[in-house]
């Protein structure tokens, strides 16, 4: 009987934890050395790493290989870095390597885990499907450096979208991390997309644009078919629109936008949609598309599209 109790207890703690056991779990639940010997030379336990065991059979899903992996590097070690991020759905790992952070050094190596010697912060490790891991912004800021802009901003807006962590919870966590690798990258990221311009450096920033675009002034602050819009060119009907926070409008800010557009379209309008940090950081990209599309309109008369300067 009390056989059987002990082995649903291994078994209840494998299913937690993805198929795994560690050695000293199972000491805990009172195996003894030469039962764990016998349950290895029996079939039932199976080696991943020293002290570490799948259960029943060899093969462990992804999950079950990171939870070995943290179990091996003993109390305190997470799962982080690329591997995090895999973790959590938003990066890839850079090799077949596991990645985990350990407090203190009394790690040895282990073929197949890369260790990172750090102390972390109580809020910078959680757990993800029962396996300990670096927190989602702790992940961020540890992979910054070793992607490009590109990965590091598809990450971010990843992280965003699954709900793990957005801008503004992202910041702060920056300003908890001053002085350390990654957060300078991370933080011009995030500028990048959750920057804002005064109606005044709007202007001023993108008309120079529109008129090396070829485009000649236009109206701003007007009222476009009953929306006040950032920049309107009667004679080709074209209104530009632009966007802060790309990151994290609301679904009703974006509903709202798509009325807009729509409401312009079928006045027979071109909408052009741009955010503040394209004007700022992307002019060239800007530019193209405006003289693109300048190219394609022609001035037109004047119709009977309600529209005037804004105060």
């Amino acid at each position: 009987m009390l056989h059987s109790w002990r082995g649903e207890r291994i078994w209840e703690l494998a299913k937690r934890q993805h198929g795994v056991v560690a050695r000293a779990q199972l000491l805990d639940l009172g195996l003894s050395g030469d039962a764990i010997e016998h349950r290895m030379a029996a079939g039932r336990l199976h080696p991943l790493w020293r002290g570490v065991y799948a259960i029943g059979r060899p093969q462990v899903t992804k999950q079950g290989l990171w939870m070995a992996a943290a179990l091996c590097c003993g109390p305190g070690a997470c799962v982080s870095h690329g591997s995090a991020a895999a973790l959590w759905g938003i990066g890839t790992e850079r090799s077949e390597a596991i990645e985990v952070s350990i407090p203190g050094d009394a790690f040895r190596r282990r073929p197949g885990i890369v260790a990172h010697r750090r102390m972390l912060g109580p809020h910078e490790v959680t757990s993800r499907d029962g396996i300990p891991v670096t927190a989602p912004t702790r992940t961020l800021v540890d992979i910054a450096c070793r992607v490009n802009q590109r990965q590091l901003e598809k990450a971010t807006k990843e992280a965003d979208a699954r709900g793990l962590c957005d801008p503004e919870e992202l910041r702060a966590a920056l300003d908890d991390m001053r002085g350390q690798r990654g957060v300078g990258v991370m933080r011009r990221v995030l500028d990048r997309h959750t920057f804002v311009l005064t109606d005044s450096d709007l202007e001023r920033r993108f008309l120079p644009l529109a008129r090396r675009a070829g485009l000649p002034a236009p109206l701003t602050q007007a009222i476009v078919n009953g929306f006040r819009v950032d920049f309107y060119w009667p004679e080709l009907g074209l209104v530009v629109e632009t966007d802060g926070l790309r990151y994290h409008r609301t679904p009703a800010q974006q509903a709202a936008d798509r009325v807009r557009d729509q409401a312009h379209t079928a006045a027979g309008l071109t909408a052009l949609r741009f955010t503040h940090a394209q004007i700022a950081y992307e002019s060239g990209y800007v530019r193209a598309t405006l003289a693109s599309v300048a190219r394609r309109l022609r001035p037109r008369p004047q119709t009977s599209t309600a529209a005037f300067a804004g105060p």
